[in-house]
């Protein structure tokens, strides 16, 4: 029986094991997870009854294969999550669906909120073209965005850097506002250094003119219109957050007979003379263990995999060492109100924002975005109705200032940004607070990422390795794509297919995985 080794219990790792372990038997899987959990940045931490989700997951897809494997593993809810009950709100139910109120293992409904806090105003994230956008522009701030976004489409700029791609969709006054510094408080580099097949890749060909066929598909009732994920007014969530999909994934692996070594960390691929890999070493307690295997999958970031890998060719090898990456931290603050006022018409639990996530575009503070748990599920926090659980998101470099600070540092850094931005009155209303962080959450497209192309050509050339999701393919996927990478390549693990192409492929076309009919009838019902 051949042996396949997947490094990494993320979405990707998890994804491929469960799909060979369901659709061959003469294939055995042995995972290796690096830490004490599973999900990667997609995992949910536990602090005292509440939880936090690392970075905010929308599970939302156009591909079918995807969204019946989530419903297989978390089937959507058949009745009302608690905060709808309280709030006498109607949600989409599945007939014969679990009761969420009574079981664990259910996906949920929610409602899409998404906004960008800037000059201490509240704006619809994309920027939408309801009068409130205008009113907060103010008449001369609006004309200036107009003649701007006139100016980029008779005058397009070569789209060879993220900061022209984002002035010829917006134009250049809407990207100094709302895009500028987020970007390079994200990444860590000013727009313009960084290559712009992460701003078409993240966007998807969202524009002042996608937004405004959105609109007026809306008003007109267009049939079979397609809508931009960035648009989205629902999504799917797990209950417990997005780690929960994982950890029922990870047990639903193990009932199918396969194997998951948790805190082991894949420090060696081995390469023999035929250029094929034949072992790779792990760490756990401090003791390194080889193990043998015909076929790899490695969800691990690029970075390593190619550094802990022999007889690597020079070039390749300096491309792997040269990729970069941006590391995350977030603190969890637990605080009795928001002084935040909700003044949109959606209902919420005692009547906070109704936001999932607020980007912050402030030069004031470092502070990137928050997350509101309250608002993704009730069930992430212990006392929905008399505390708010925050989450604040701080885009750093492994090593930095901010990523060698003490908790206390942190949660002293993040309570005072809190303050200034308003969110809270003062730091004496925080009731407790817990620091996160994640390594290489985010690959990051400048430096030697413009010569990926040159490293991804040589990793095809090794026959048995499979290289699957975000820092797998060193490519800023979501999720859907994450697993996609992975169902590709079981396809091409169990038909003998040794082209990799398509899996590379996967999520570099604008419109990869064009809407199907059946989506195109949800659209119509908006």
């Amino acid at each position: 029986m051949k042996k396949a080794l997947v490094i990494g219990g993320g979405p990707a790792g998890l994804t491929a094991a469960y799909e060979l372990l369901s659709k061959t038997k003469d294939i055995e899987v042995v995972v290796f997870e690096e830490s004490d959990c599973f999900g990667g940045i997609s995992k949910t931490v536990e602090y005292k009854g509440n939880r936090m989700d690392m970075g905010g997951h929308r599970f939302f897809t156009k591909v079918p294969e995807v969204n019946a494997w989530w419903d297989k593993m978390l089937p959507m809810q058949g009745a009302p999550t608690y905060d709808d009950i309280i709030l006498n709100r109607p949600m989409p139910l599945s007939e014969g669906g679990p009761d969420p109120e009574k079981e664990d293992r259910v996906m949920l409904t929610r409602h899409r909120v998404s906004r960008i806090l800037f000059d201490d105003k509240f704006y619809d994230y994309p920027i939408s073209l309801k009068p409130e956008t205008f009113k907060n522009f103010g008449f001369l701030t609006t004309m200036k965005v107009g003649f701007s976004y006139l100016g980029s489409i008779f005058h397009k700029r070569p789209e060879d850097n993220l900061e022209n791609f984002y002035i010829n969709s917006f134009g250049k006054k809407l990207y100094s506002m709302f895009f500028e510094y987020y970007t390079e408080n994200l990444w860590g580099r000013h727009p313009s250094e960084i290559d712009a097949s992460w701003g078409a890749q993240r966007t998807k060909g969202l524009s002042i003119i996608g937004i405004i066929k959105d609109v007026f598909g809306k008003v007109f009732k267009v049939k079979n219109r397609k809508v931009n994920t960035s648009l989205i007014e629902e999504f799917k969530y797990p209950k417990l957050g997005p780690g929960e999909l994982w950890d029922v994934t990870a047990s639903e692996i193990e009932k199918l007979g396969g194997t998951i070594i948790k805190n082991a960390k894949v420090i060696k691929v081995k390469k023999n003379a035929d250029n094929v890999l034949t072992s790779l070493t792990y760490v756990k307690d401090g003791v390194e263990t080889e193990v043998e295997g015909d076929i790899f999958i490695s969800s691990m970031p690029l970075k390593d995999l190619v550094g802990g890998m022999n007889d690597v060719p020079a070039d390749p090898a300096r491309i792997a060492a040269g990729l970069p990456y941006r590391d995350y931290m977030t603190l969890g603050v637990l605080v009795p109100k928001l002084n935040l006022q909700n003044k949109t018409n959606i209902k919420t639990v005692s009547n906070i924002v109704p936001d999932c996530w607020v980007y912050v575009q402030d030069r004031r503070v470092k502070l990137g975005r928050f997350q509101i748990y309250n608002n993704w599920s009730p069930y992430m926090i212990k006392d929905l109705e008399n505390t708010v659980w925050v989450g604040l998101e701080y885009f750093v470099n492994e090593g930095d200032e901010y990523w060698n600070m003490t908790e206390e540092e942190f949660s002293k850094l993040g309570v005072s940004e809190m303050v200034k931005l308003g969110i809270i009155s003062s730091a004496e209303e925080v009731i407790d607070t817990h620091m996160e962080k994640v390594k290489k959450a985010y690959p990051a497209y400048f430096d030697t990422y413009e010569e990926i192309d040159t490293l991804v050509d040589y990793l095809k050339t090794i026959d048995n390795l499979y290289c699957v999701g975000r820092n797998g393919q060193h490519r800023y996927n979501n999720i859907d794509h994450s697993m996609v990478t992975s169902f590709e390549a079981v396809k091409n693990i169990i038909s003998g297919n040794k082209n990799k192409d398509n899996i590379w492929s996967v999520n570099t076309e604008k419109e990869y995985h064009e809407t199907s009919k059946e989506e195109e009838n949800e659209a119509e019902v908006d």
